[in-house]
């Protein structure tokens, strides 16, 4: 049995290497160089993320960037304007023969914001680059506010993948933390976006006030009888020292850490007794899709914007307040305020106010810990062929501390074999710390995390 109470501590989420509460202040010179450096730097594809800030209402437990949606219409007609100009911007310092692999929105909702701009906004990107079979146009809807209309209306707008933040089903848990229920039942609109050809994306929070493990096991029933696609299941991160709108929630109370774990293992269970596979730290997915294909070869990625398979990942170019742009060995965000970002890139100037440059070493760690978290396991010697380095190399430019692997192979965390790391079933929900024991960054660190469970 994994001490859950040992390893239950404040690690990164590694949804980038490093996380971007390292990033340091850095300039738009800075970025376009950067940009232009990516066209024979990293992936041959492209990725895009556009970050819509604005919400109807916004929820109690969300650490997102995101706004009350403003009352006059102006400010979204010039946000989305901006946002056509800072593609024509980046686009500028781009190769035109590199293909897009990859379109996210996220937010914020950015369902929020009318269908006629999204669809504007895909049809300019997609006018100016190729596409990959099989590119994927997503976006993440909140179902409180959209009705069949509008249901088919975003279908019109070119998007083939729909992530539906339903986070619960119980009314009394939605409540609490603020979150408007779905509009429609979640069947309905399932099979709206599957006969429209589309794929279907739910997303589910356990730890939440008035979750118990057999209700959130009873949402987790509901959704599965929908049969999307693929099924999330975070953890909810409580950190009202950071995100200040938390603290609403401490007045309802939050499960203890052992009646979470049970919420993931109920959940967990299920969706394998249905036959979904699991994928990385949270996902499940059906059989058939191509995330668990990618697993079976190692061939899983992960960027800001979530799982992918090596055929879609690209390069990310992030639009909008707060985006942050992924590179080989750059990092850049976007300002979090609208009106500084609507004002710089209009007058044609990026909006870059953070950003990181990885060093040769922090360039192996970063491999090496995309490929556990996303893969479950490490083979030495296949990423020091990758990198072109020695496993001695390799070892020296992480923290490799074996007395700490064996500790952690003793609780069942993993198995340790001459050839690499292995996560065991039981301590998935745990590859963060195992990732956090490599790093080197987090042996003197004061950033604050989220804990695992």
């Amino acid at each position: 049995m994994i001490p859950i109470e040992k390893y239950n501590v404040s690690v990164p989420r590694y949804t980038s290497y490093p996380p971007a509460n390292f990033f340091g202040p850095t300039d738009g010179a800075s970025y376009i160089e950067a940009v232009k450096r990516s066209n024979s730097e990293g992936s041959a594809n492209i990725s895009f993320y556009l970050h819509m800030p604005f919400c109807h209402r916004l929820c109690h437990y969300c650490g997102c960037n995101s706004y009350v949606m403003p009352r006059r219409g102006d400010t979204v007609r010039r946000y989305a304007g901006a946002l056509h100009k800072e593609i024509d911007m980046v686009a500028a310092h781009l190769d035109k023969s590199r293909p897009i692999s990859q379109i996210h929105y996220g937010g914020g909702s950015p369902t929020a914001m009318p269908a006629a701009l999204l669809r504007e906004l895909n049809e300019h990107m997609l006018s100016l680059f190729p596409v990959i079979e099989g590119c994927e146009i997503a976006i993440e809807c909140h179902p409180g506010y959209l009705s069949h209309d509008d249901w088919a209306a975003l279908a019109g707008c070119g998007f083939n993948r729909f992530s539906i933040g339903v986070q619960d089903l119980n009314p009394e848990v939605l409540k609490a933390v603020g979150r408007t229920p779905s509009l429609l039942p979640l069947k309905e609109i399932t099979e709206m976006l599957h006969g429209a050809g589309a794929a279907v994306n739910m997303d589910f929070l356990f730890g939440l006030p008035h979750q118990t493990p057999e209700s959130f096991a009873d949402s987790i029933r509901r959704a599965i009888d929908t049969r999307p696609e693929r099924l999330v299941t975070f953890s909810y991160g409580h950190m009202p020292q950071v995100f200040k709108r938390q603290q609403v929630l401490e007045k309802h109370g939050l499960p203890a850490a052992d009646a979470k774990r049970r919420m993931h293992d109920l959940a967990a269970g299920l969706l394998l007794q249905a036959g979904y596979k699991r994928i990385g730290l949270d996902h499940f997915v059906l059989p058939s899709d191509e995330l668990y294909t990618a697993l079976l070869h190692g061939q899983l990625y992960r960027n800001f914007q979530g799982y992918c398979s090596r055929r879609t990942t690209g390069d990310v170019y992030a639009f909008g307040v707060t985006g942050i742009s992924q590179f080989d060995s750059f990092y850049a965000q976007n300002t979090k305020d609208i009106e500084e970002f609507i004002g710089l890139t209009l007058a044609g100037e990026p909006a870059t106010k953070k950003g990181y440059r990885l060093t040769p070493r922090q360039r192996i760690a970063k491999e090496v810990i995309e490929r556990l978290m996303c893969n479950y396991r490490i083979r030495w010697q296949e990423i020091a062929d990758t990198l072109g380095i020695g496993t001695d190399t390799l070892k020296a430019a992480i923290c490799y501390d074996e007395a700490l692997l064996h500790e952690m192979e003793d609780d069942g965390l993993l198995r340790l074999d001459p050839d690499g790391i292995r996560m065991t079933e039981q301590g998935h929900p745990f590859v963060r710390n195992v990732a956090a024991a490599l790093d080197p960054l987090m042996r003197e660190t004061d950033k604050q995390f989220s804990k695992p469970i």
